[in-house]
């Protein structure tokens, strides 16, 4: 967020907890794009922060998030002491979460790839009406087709988005027969490591799909240690997910920091993921 609104985004974070019961006394900026996440000390509550044209996403999240603490799932927890819930303050979908303090030390491959397979299982368990991931993979082909969403987007790497997003999502989607509940983007900003082990966050990108799909999210060791998985189907999927961030990159309003610089390696990682599986 620009400056003025992310003094607005804070100052509403810290409103709602002070009025449900929370004592705020400071806000920590843990995270800051188009959305924020707020360390509220000292309850220790984190809170995430959308404009409210996001309302319908963070409801979303929170109903995730509650059907997965039912069968106690690998993921961030709601805030116990409050009502779980969206509130709204001054053009802001608030949420309040557990705050985790992180553990300094990368999570090796095996144990993302044995969390990840956690997850998988706990989601074939849940019953939840989520979009399929084509659903998501058609958003970002609307910023890359639209040239008004895009304006400075070059044609060529236009081409390439495009062809990527629309050619190769319906090749990976032709199968459903094995198209379960997926996170949707356990990338590795979206696992958390804790002292109670890895704990998968941003549950709002939640859809179904194979599980080559979340995988192609994951460091590329991962999947190696993830029992199964189609390797070939992997690749294919991580040259789409790679053309997905890079059409968010593109869009005008896109507020992600060092934008530019994510701008083109988006693009480099795109040409890299279809040259590994032979489609570039």
């Amino acid at each position: 967020m620009e400056p003025s609104e992310l003094r607005r985004a804070v100052e509403a974070g810290r409103a709602i907890a002070s009025e449900v019961g929370l004592r705020v006394d400071d806000v920590v900026v843990v995270n800051n794009s188009d959305r924020v996440a707020l360390r509220l000390v000292p309850c220790d509550v984190l809170a995430r922060v959308a404009p409210s044209r996001h309302l319908a996403d963070s409801e979303f999240e929170v109903q995730v998030a509650r059907r997965l603490a039912d069968v106690d799932a690998p993921v961030a927890e709601l805030e116990p002491r409050v009502e779980p819930r969206v509130y709204v303050r001054d053009a802001f979908a608030i949420s309040l979460w557990t705050y985790y303090e992180p553990v300094e030390t990368e999570i090796a491959p095996a144990d993302y790839a044995d969390a990840l397979m956690r997850h998988h299982a706990v989601l074939r368990q849940v019953d939840l009406d989520a979009p399929h991931f084509t659903d998501r993979v058609a958003e970002a082909l609307s910023a890359v087709t639209d040239r008004r969403q895009s304006p400075e987007l070059p044609d060529a790497d236009r081409v390439l988005l495009s062809s990527t997003l629309s050619e190769l999502s319906a090749a990976i989607s032709v199968d459903k027969a094995a198209d379960q509940l997926l996170h949707g983007e356990p990338h590795e900003g979206n696992l958390l490591h804790t002292k109670r082990g890895p704990l998968f966050v941003d549950l709002a990108t939640c859809c179904r799909g194979p599980v080559e799909f979340d995988l192609a999210h994951a460091p590329d060791e991962v999947e190696q240690h993830y029992a199964g998985a189609d390797q070939d189907l992997v690749q294919r999927c991580r040259a789409v997910t790679w053309a997905m961030f890079s059409a968010w990159r593109w869009r005008r309003e896109d507020q992600m920091p060092d934008r530019d610089h994510w701008r083109v390696e988006g693009l480099n990682r795109v040409r890299a993921s279809l040259n590994r599986c032979e489609l570039g």
